[in-house]
């Protein structure tokens, strides 16, 4: 009776699973030479060896999208975003083993399986966002056989690929290979499927910007677009609005140093010649990264504060005198503009505006006489820069009618910088 109970019970259970839900083994993410803490991963290992992170689950069919955030490209940047076996080698980087598929960030192409390539952008760096997906057929159903992959990079898709296995094999895999590796990993990211919503989340910093000359923007992050082999290869990225005593401070992180770290950050004129570095020229003023001077109005740097490199802040602010007042001739800006209708409505004084006259406090006596005929009152105000949150020098300036743009300058190849302009630090 007792061997009759048991069968029973064994035939019982085989039924409720074959016909009740089936649970879904309990797996674990899979790792090694790679320290996992939360949601970041850093590469452990010697260099000479690959590391790699697998998922504990595979693409979810519903959100079948993730992607990481490079951190930290390490010495290399030997970082690689994918889809592999969740049984994958983990010595091996995505898209170098058999049923997988992996965007590499050290040369920006595409493998899949045993070393197929294409080249689908450049070289990934520091802030760079890559992502891995899978897209669904025409008809709105997954294919069974195989699965259909996007890979992106900052919000555009870049390129794809086919792996032969059904998509629920597929697990999302990170790989890495040099010191200093460090990604920020979202398994539960979103894709915008819709091309203009894409275009809308990558463009969303463009009202901020009057002007980009050899610039390229991204989000809130600008790249060097120019040459880079003379001086007058100047990128240039110059704020819509001037700094007002309501926004006072903008700061600036090195995403990529670049070639030579000729990145120059301070305020400029709003007519500010688009082939000159901010500082070199009249109505300017900024510090330059790849010295540590500070430019105003000339061409010669002056000792000021240490050299910055990559991940370094740089800030730029102006501490606006208690008396400052409203242009004679009206040239205020929005901000002044704002504050006189306000005080039409009201009856109460401006509280802030734009001050005025021409450049640096070393412009020319000719140039501070004409300010003079024009009936212009030469006030001034203390420039000051700060670095990873600490004010390192300040300047004594004049504003030049219209005020202060925030100004950034770039002179070399794949420089990179993230501009923050309203920061918790100012």
């Amino acid at each position: 009776m007792d061997d009759f109970n048991r069968q029973v019970r064994e035939l019982l259970s085989w039924k409720k699973m074959e016909h009740g839900p089936t649970a879904t083994p309990l797996l674990h993410d899979r790792f090694e030479r790679i320290q996992v803490h939360g949601d970041v991963l850093r590469y452990q290992g010697n260099s000479g060896d690959v590391g790699c992170f697998v998922a504990s689950q595979p693409l979810p069919k519903h959100n079948n999208y993730f992607e990481v955030v490079i951190t930290d490209s390490g010495v290399r940047g030997s970082i690689a975003v994918g889809v592999v076996l969740y049984d994958h080698n983990l010595t091996e980087q995505p898209g170098c083993a058999s049923c997988s598929a992996g965007y590499h960030a050290d040369d920006g192409k595409l493998y899949i399986g045993h070393g197929v390539t294409q080249q689908v952008s450049d070289k990934c760096h520091t802030g760079d966002r890559i992502g891995c997906g899978s897209r669904e057929d025409t008809d709105g159903q997954q294919n069974q056989e195989s699965a259909s992959l996007f890979f992106t990079r900052n919000g555009k898709e870049v390129g794809s690929a086919i792996v032969p296995v059904p998509l629920e094999s597929l697990y999302p895999a990170v790989g890495m290979h040099s010191i200093g590796e460090e990604v920020q990993l979202d398994l539960l990211a979103e894709w915008a499927s819709n091309e203009e919503d894409n275009l809308m989340m990558v463009d969303n910093h463009e009202d901020d910007w009057a002007r980009l000359h050899d610039m390229k923007l991204s989000g809130s992050v600008l790249e060097y677009a120019g040459k880079g082999k003379s001086i007058m290869d100047v990128g240039l990225a110059q704020a819509k609005l001037p700094l007002s005593t309501r926004s006072h401070y903008f700061e600036v992180e090195i995403v990529n140093p670049g070639a030579k770290c000729y990145i120059a950050v301070g305020v400029a004129r709003k007519d500010y010649p688009k082939q000159r570095h901010p500082g070199w020229s009249k109505g300017s003023v900024a510090y330059h990264a790849d010295d540590g001077k500070i430019f105003y109005g000339n061409g010669v740097g002056h000792p000021f504060g240490p050299r910055c490199h990559k991940g370094d802040i740089m800030g730029c602010g102006i501490m606006f005198p208690r008396d400052f007042h409203l242009d004679s001739e009206g040239e205020c800006g929005t901000y002044g503009k704002e504050d006189l209708q306000q005080s039409k409505d009201t009856g109460r004084q401006p509280t802030r505006a734009i001050l005025h006259c021409t450049d640096s406090e070393d412009d020319d006596d000719d140039d501070a006489e004409g300010c003079r005929d024009s009936h212009h009152r030469a006030q001034k105000a203390v420039v000051f820069f700060s670095r990873n949150g600490k004010i390192i020098g300040k300047k004594e300036s004049r504003i030049p009618p219209g005020g202060f743009y925030p100004t950034i300058g770039m002179l070399s190849s794949e420089e990179k910088v993230k501009v923050e302009f309203q920061p918790l630090s100012g």
